[in-house]
């Protein structure tokens, strides 16, 4: 069992600048791969960014490639989404999300999900 709490949204002017924590609990979280998503209102709920379980292998959706950044530290249990040059398209829910599944960029592929973090990025 896995829980996962995100923190470190809010509201940030265009170009600037945040980054996402997503603390996870229990012991075996270095055993799971993490995956970044975001939800804007009325829309479905897309991939950001997913890093494997030793952290030496990420990939980023091409919305947010050259801007965002995943990356974890085991030790802490923690895994972070760092966001530069921010965009108003970027205004979302991000969720921080635990799988078994290392190359998985479909939500229904993990298995603990944290509660979310807003993201508002004002033009």
């Amino acid at each position: 069992q896995v829980q996962l709490v995100e923190s470190g949204g809010g509201l940030v002017q265009a170009g600037g600048s945040l980054r996402l924590s997503c603390v996870a609990s229990g012991r075996t979280f270095s055993s799971y791969a993490v995956g970044w998503f975001r939800q804007a209102p009325g829309k479905e709920r897309e991939f950001v960014a997913r890093i494997n379980w030793s952290g030496d292998v990420t990939r980023s959706a091409d919305s947010v490639k050259g801007r965002f950044t995943v990356s974890r530290d085991n030790a802490k249990n923690t895994a972070y989404l760092q966001m530069n040059s921010l965009k108003s398209e970027d205004t979302a829910v991000y969720y921080c999300a635990a799988g078994r599944n290392s190359v998985a960029e479909d939500y229904k592929a993990y298995t603990y999900w944290g509660q979310g973090t807003w993201v508002t990025v004002s033009s």
